[in-house]
């Protein structure tokens, strides 16, 4: 078994649920993107770059989506939030699979994706 689908598995609801939801709809929408586990939590890289990472905070009760490049992508996506005054990452809280909307989260994923193919480096401050 893969380290990431170790992770997935350990996790309790509705944790699990939600996040084995959202990396479904990342990699049927992004068949180019890698899964990679790293820092004790899965990320999904376009190439070598970072673009997502799901996380699960001490102390929250929800599922943090977190946008690495998020900063650039804030004015057009205003559900991204700056959790914890992050410099550039943003993120969306998910605390149950139906809070999201998977055609704006799916739109985001494709702007997301087009914003680190152009910048090339994901962390850029």
């Amino acid at each position: 078994m893969k380290p990431v689908d170790a992770y997935f598995l350990e996790q309790k609801e509705p944790y699990q649920s939600i996040m084995l939801y959202i990396r479904q709809v990342i990699l049927k929408t992004l068949p180019n993107i890698h899964e990679r586990y790293s820092y004790k939590i899965p990320f999904y890289n376009i190439g070598n770059n970072p673009m997502i990472y799901l996380n699960i905070l001490k102390g929250t009760n929800f599922v943090d989506v977190a946008f690495v490049q998020g900063v650039l992508l804030e004015n057009d996506f205003p559900e991204l939030q700056n959790y914890s005054n992050r410099k550039q990452v943003r993120s969306i809280q998910i605390k149950r699979i139906e809070d999201l909307d998977e055609h704006r989260f799916v739109a985001l994923l494709h702007a997301a994706s087009k914003q680190l193919e152009h910048n090339k480096k994901p962390w850029f401050i």
